[in-house]
């Protein structure tokens, strides 16, 4: 097995946060979803005002700017809500389009402070909560990144303080006091949002490029699985044909399953049997003659050379005739047409393969020198076709026709085609033949009175009318060994290297050699397959590249088309965001949180700036600070929880109520029961002190006064200084200030990103209710009205009215930019838990292809070929020392019948089957773990001993043989 991550890529490597495909990745997974929410709020918020205005606004000739403007940006925001559906205009034009959005909601912001109508005076917290808007849509919504988010911000806050300071100290209002006060606050207000929405956005990049790395990462482990699979179903078509290999894969998972379950490997008296009847074939048996006296003048790499160009020749020859390759014992090639699926030309296929094998011998002659010719013999009947044995699986056929068509090779003559009657009767007259007289050759056909033809090759005849007598050849190549001659004829022919599949994507192909019609006469010098597979080695990362980005840009089109909103995806329930699979849920709920301790130290900070929001412009009362000192031990306590085993570890062996501490320090970003309580208390902590002293104020002011005449009198005291001040509504200090206080408490709620969605619902939800309704029981505007232009004020400086309007429009905004980050944490369970699932398929795929290899190659011949490093050379090896056994089962070929009784002899074949497959049960046993089965051929079993050991070192494993010929013995006769 490989390692665990070899298919892992590396992170620092081809993996940018700059590239332009995680750029497009997070315009279509963040950018473009977030920036239509946004657009959604803008016209949302913007219907609202037109709607208020004309409501409370009697004399709206006063306001027509303020009016023009919230109109012209409704239609821009209408626009270009259709504009970003276009994604590949709006890609183009990006930045652009989130500047001019910020520039809209400045203008609205900037007509709603100077919007004055016949009233002269400006108010230090107009309009605070509509820039923290803006801040804070920066930061999460408008496509900019972190650097342009900060200066845009920045701006933002820096031209409201400076607009208000020059404006309430050029048009005070009568009796206003502490202005510089309410300044400093709204700078508090504006750094608060700076911060909150820079951790917004660092978590959110941050998160982005996370899951960016994992679907990248599930991407490229799929498309490795795919090839793996691939490469299985090669190396599986590449033994077995397709009607055998998918019983036969299956098999392998069931057994792996059995394998892992410890259950009993088999539940019945006899193994399974692979073989199937089949009727009206034709069988092609070809053996190439002269080629051993050729081979035992070759190296055993020349030899290895030689036949896998000859054989992958054929091969191509059986495909165009439509013809499986059954099996290659040594230089016998032995085929048939007509499976899996029934052929009525099955014997004019074989015919036409016969005559094309003996031509491309007679080219290879020809060009070479060689005295090689082919022979080969043909029969028609009926076969049974399979596999047997557990080990070395190769397919086969049995019966007494193919024996016959064996017999037909030995007994043919060179350069023909040696056919049987029943042959003859299936061609018809698409050839003609003329007398074989094979019973004179063969003592078999003589007994069984089987008369035989020789077909005559169309070719001959047209080379006979032509009288082009074959050119002599004159060649420096001739002074070559004839061994080396072959050798560089056939290497011109390009055929497939065995496995070569194992190491690309695309299995060399029997297409890219040199067309049959073409003839080569020249022995070439050198190989220029070779240099073709080098090139196409160069070119696989390329590929590999290529393919990785299509497939990402697949994944990137999947998530454009996959809405939050969506209710047609596979993996969620409806508008819910509930997983389908509910282990999947499950495991969402309990997943750990990395990070999550700066959540609460980015609430802490909240807090801070709410109590000094409070100091600056609240009374000063004991009660203030009793409150905030609660809340802030409360928040230091929890704060104490989640950093004690960062701060204070090395520690915590001495004290054991500081071990506890760490001990449940540790279960904070991965126990829910942990994270869950501390998280509403921390929420429920700043949600609560943002209105806490409200009404305490209420109850304060009347009985400072005694009166409702609308004067208010507040006393604070600070260093034994008494403060006093008076003022017709100073209550439109106070509740402002509060509202504020109420949208950060809200804003806390939204630094935790990946807390559970419904929990921000509920408390948001209790939250806005509870300050509506808080806000609207403690009338503030009541005996506040000795304003008498009141009438004529924009409704936007109502403070009253602007505190529901601003809880309304954070409440809404907030609630669907925590469903977006809902959507976004669940896509990354997601695709995590479809990464698991892929590499566990890997996992088991690898295991099938190993044991795959086990039963057709030996395991250092299989590392040869599938191992780490790309090898294109041949697998040849010479060993001075091997034991081969050969082990008959005595009289199986008389043994063997065909009759109704054993189904037509596969009942025989189940016998055999039993008997192979104890011999392979007893190669398992570890004392003969040296000897490696090769083949069976027929009823012969074939091992050797020696082969899995460095060449020297033989002469340990060859006492294993006669361990292995004693259990065989015990084992058939006992």
């Amino acid at each position: 097995m490989p390692a665990k991550g070899k298919y892992f890529f590396n992170e620092n490597e081809d993996c940018k946060i700059t590239d332009p495909l995680y750029e497009k990745y997070r315009y279509t997974s963040q950018q473009h979803p977030l920036l239509l929410l946004l657009l959604f709020i803008a016209i949302t918020f913007c219907i609202t005002l037109i709607t208020i205005f004309f409501v409370y606004q009697p004399e709206s000739h006063h306001h027509l700017a303020f009016i023009i403007t919230v109109c012209t940006a409704l239609v821009i925001f209408a626009v270009m809500y259709l504009l970003v559906c276009i994604e590949s205009l709006f890609r183009r034009w990006l930045k652009l389009f989130g500047i001019l959005i910020w520039v809209c909601f400045l203008t609205i912001g900037y007509v709603s402070v100077f919007g004055r109508g016949a009233t002269s005076s400006f108010y230090a917290w107009e309009q605070v909560p509509f820039f923290l808007f803006i801040i804070f849509t920066v930061y999460t919504m408008l496509p900019f990144g972190m650097r342009d988010a900060v200066i845009i911000s920045i701006l933002s806050a820096v031209s409201h303080i400076v607009a208000l300071s020059v404006a309430v100290t050029l048009y005070p209002e009568p009796g206003q006091q502490l202005t510089t006060f309410q300044l400093l606050a709204n700078a508090v207000i504006f750094l608060c949002g700076n911060l909150v929405g820079a951790f917004h956005k660092y978590r959110m990049q941050d998160a982005s490029w996370d899951l960016y790395r994992y679907t990248l990462k599930c991407i490229q482990v799929r498309m490795k699985l795919k090839i793996e699979k691939r490469q299985q179903e090669s190396l599986l078509l590449s033994i077995l044909p397709a009607h055998i290999s998918m019983g036969m894969k299956l098999a392998i998972i069931e057994r792996l399953k059995e394998t892992n379950d410890d259950r009993q490997m088999h539940d019945n008296n006899f193994h399974s049997l692979y073989v199937k009847r089949h009727q009206n074939v034709s069988i092609l048996y070809a053996d190439i003659v002269g080629f051993t006296r050729l081979a035992s003048d070759c190296s055993p790499k020349e030899l290895v050379v030689m036949l896998n160009e000859l054989f992958g020749k054929f091969d191509q020859i059986a495909k165009e005739n439509e013809c499986m390759r059954i099996k290659i014992l040594g230089d016998c090639y032995y085929c048939v047409s007509g499976l899996p699926v029934s052929l009525p030309v099955h014997a004019r296929n074989c015919v036409k393969m016969g005559l094309d094998m003996c031509e491309a011998i007679k080219q290879v002659k020809e060009a070479t020198g060689v005295d090689i010719s082919m022979r080969v013999g043909i029969h028609s009947g009926n076969v049974l076709c399979g596999v047997i044995g557990l080990r070395k699986w190769q397919y086969d056929v049995w019966s007494h026709d193919v024996s016959l068509a064996n017999r037909m090779e030995s007994s043919g003559i060179p350069g023909r085609v040696h056919i049987t009657e029943a042959t003859l009767n299936h061609l018809g007259k698409a050839y003609e033949v003329e007398e074989g007289n094979g019973h004179l050759r063969d003592p078999y056909l003589k007994a069984m009175n089987i008369k035989t033809y020789l077909v005559i090759d169309p070719r001959s005849k047209q080379h006979t009318l032509t009288n082009h007598p074959p050119k002599t050849r004159v060649n420096d190549g001739l002074k070559m060994r004839a061994s080396v001659r072959m050798t560089r004829y056939l290497e011109s022919w390009g055929a497939a290297r065995p496995f070569a599949h194992l190491n690309h994507r695309e299995s060399v192909s029997s297409e890219s050699s040199a067309p049959s019609g073409r003839q080569r006469k020249e022995i070439p010098l050198n190989s220029t397959g070779r240099q073709k597979t080098s090139d196409r080695n160069t070119s696989q990362k390329g590929r590999m590249e290529e393919d990785t980005y299509d497939e990402m840009m697949s994944t990137i089109e999947g998530l454009s088309s996959t809405k939050p909103s969506c209710s047609n995806s596979d993996d969620f329930c409806g508008c819910s965001l509930f997983f389908v699979e509910s282990g999947l849920e499950k495991e969402y709920r309990t997943i750990p949180i990395p990070r999550l301790r700066s959540y609460f130290a980015c609430a802490s900070i909240v807090l801070l700036c709410i109590f000094v929001i409070q100091m600056f412009v609240m009374p000063k009362t004991a009660k203030l600070g009793l409150s905030f000192g609660i809340v802030g031990g409360i928040i230091v306590l929890i704060l104490c929880v989640c950093f004690t085993d960062k701060c204070l570890k090395c520690c915590s062996q001495q004290w054991p109520l500081l071990r506890h501490l760490c001990a449940i320090s540790d279960k904070v970003e991965t126990m829910p029961l942990v994270r869950l309580p501390l998280a509403v208390i921390t929420i429920g902590a700043l949600l609560v002190i943002a209105i806490f002293n409200l009404p305490a104020e209420k109850s304060r002011s009347i009985n400072a006064t005694g009166s409702s005449d609308g004067v208010v009198t507040f006393v604070a005291t600070e260093k034994s200084t008494a403060v006093d001040f008076t003022g017709s509504c100073t209550k439109d200090v106070i509740l402002p200030y509060y509202t504020y206080c109420c949208i950060l408490g809200f804003i806390a709620c939204s630094v935790f990103l990946r807390m559970n969605f419904e929990l921000k619902v509920l408390l948001l939800s209790i939250a806005v209710s509870v300050y509506i309704f808080l806000f609207t029981a403690n009338n503030f505007s009541a005996g506040c009205s000795n304003d008498n232009s009141t009438t004529q004020r924009l409704f936007m400086k109502d403070p009253v009215l602007m505190t529901d309007l601003y809880l309304g429009l954070f409440y809404v905004t907030l609630i669907l930019f925590s469903r977006q980050i809902e959507y976004y944490c669940r896509l990354d369970c997601l695709w995590k838990n479809k990464f698991k699932k892929e590499h566990e398929q890997f996992e088991t795929m690898e295991n099938v292809n190993r044991l795959l290899l086990e039963n057709v190659l030996p395991a250092h011949v299989a590392a040869h070929f599938i191992g780490d490093k790309l090898n294109e050379d041949w697998y040849h090896q010479s060993y001075d020392c091997v034991c081969v056994m050969f082990a008959s089962v005595p009289d199986f070929k008389v043994f063997y019948t065909e009759c109704d009784v054993n189904k037509e002899g596969l009942e025989c074949l189940r016998l055999l089957n039993e008997i192979i497959a104890d011999f392979d049960e007893l190669l398992l046993k570890p004392k003969f773990s040296g000897v490696e089965k090769i083949k069976t051929i027929g009823s012969t079993y074939m091992a050797a001993a020696g082969l899995s050991v460095a060449p020297g070192q033989e002469n340990n494993q060859l006492g294993l043989d006669i361990d292995l010929n004693s259990g065989l013995y015990k084992l058939i006769f006992n």
